[in-house]
């Protein structure tokens, strides 16, 4: 089973680390991208990604200087709500390298990344309408970043994708996979007096929950996920359908 994950706009960027970081498959590409946004002004950088002014200019910066700047791993960089349910700082190394092996975060400026690849910062979104050669950056990565996913799942002996990416990110993706992948896609909710409703920053720390209860408990299948019952969450039967396990929390 390969999971994957969507980045993260906050970076922790001053966390010591010890561990050994790999290259990323497309860092060349990565440059290349680097070097064209940095030519874009921040009036630009802020209109296409929705950004306010301040940190528009902070992205400008970090383009500029992209080739330059420190190298951190990737799981010990992203720092938003995902990456907080992962909680790799409580990770022991087999955990870590269980992840290597099996854990792939989609990324607008390096395609795709495992979570020891050697990453500089940056924010650049996977919707984000621009290419260097026009376009959007999904249409720029094209079938590239699926045939790398394909070839670790190949590689891996499996045919199931555990998609806890975002829709802007699995995008890039999902167009390519074949019928023979079995895509896997949960949905958590949280039960209230109304019922039962989706909360984006719950669901955002669910989804790097159960990545890492997977790398925990080297989970390779559908009803191994079954049994994922941390931080409140259990799985729902009745409400499940093929592929799309529901899982549920007070």
């Amino acid at each position: 089973m390969l999971i994957l994950l969507s980045p993260a706009k906050t970076l922790d960027l001053a966390t010591p680390f010890v561990d050994s970081s790999t290259e990323p498959r497309f860092a060349a590409d990565a440059v290349r991208l680097a070097r064209a946004a940095a030519k874009l002004k921040p009036a630009e950088l802020s209109e296409l990604m929705h950004i306010s002014p301040a940190l528009a200019d902070l992205n400008a910066k970090r383009f500029k200087g992209f080739a330059k700047a420190e190298q951190r791993p990737a799981i010990r960089t992203f720092a938003g709500d995902v990456y907080r349910g992962f909680d790799a700082a409580s990770a022991e190394p087999a955990v870590v390298d269980y992840a290597q092996a099996h854990l792939r975060i989609l990324s607008g400026l390096y395609g795709i990344l495992r979570p020891l690849d050697a990453m500089r910062p940056y924010r650049l979104e996977m919707g984000t309408d621009w290419a260097p050669r026009g376009g959007k950056l999904v249409d720029h990565w094209g079938r590239k970043v699926a045939r790398a996913l394909l070839a670790d799942l190949a590689d891996e002996g499996s045919n199931i994708i555990l998609n806890l990416a975002s829709r802007e990110y699995f995008a890039v993706v999902g167009p390519f996979l074949p019928k023979k992948v079995c895509l896997i896609a949960p949905d958590f909710r949280v039960r209230t007096a109304k019922g039962l409703k989706f909360q984006s920053f719950t669901a955002k720390v669910a989804r790097g929950a159960l990545a890492r209860f997977v790398c925990d408990e080297r989970i390779a299948d559908l009803a191994g996920l079954q049994s994922f019952d941390r931080d409140g969450w259990h799985f729902d039967e009745d409400g499940s359908i093929p592929h799309v396990p529901l899982f549920v929390r007070a």
